[in-house]
């Protein structure tokens, strides 16, 4: 069950500029539905979501944007991503080749 103050609450910070039109409307349309409703419209599960979204950074990169394209994705930053991949290929060098599959078949952002 929803709150009327759950919604003037956002409908405040609509009006004060901190949540724009889309987040109002996705942040609205989660207080008035119930979790099972919200769960049942979602056309793929979260994680699928957030993989289809994920892009190749255009602006954090230094060869192909993959580690500035994680960060976005998963919140790590980018120099994590570059130390793991080094380690990853000093260990074992298997880490060249995925970076290099993201870096052929992950899209770049537009």
């Amino acid at each position: 069950m929803f709150s009327a103050n759950d919604l003037q609450r956002l409908a405040d910070l609509h009006r004060d500029g901190h949540l724009n039109d889309d987040e109002f409307g996705r942040a609205k349309a989660r207080v008035l539905n119930d979790d099972g409703a919200a769960a049942a419209t979602a056309p793929w599960p979260a994680p699928i979501a957030a993989l289809n979204q994920f892009r190749r950074s255009r602006s954090d990169r230094w060869l192909g944007g993959v580690c500035g394209g994680l960060e976005r994705m998963t919140g790590l930053a980018s120099w994590g991503w570059r130390i793991l991949f080094v380690l990853g290929l000093t260990l074992s060098g298997c880490s060249l080749l995925v970076y290099l599959g993201l870096w052929i078949f992950v899209p770049e952002e537009a």
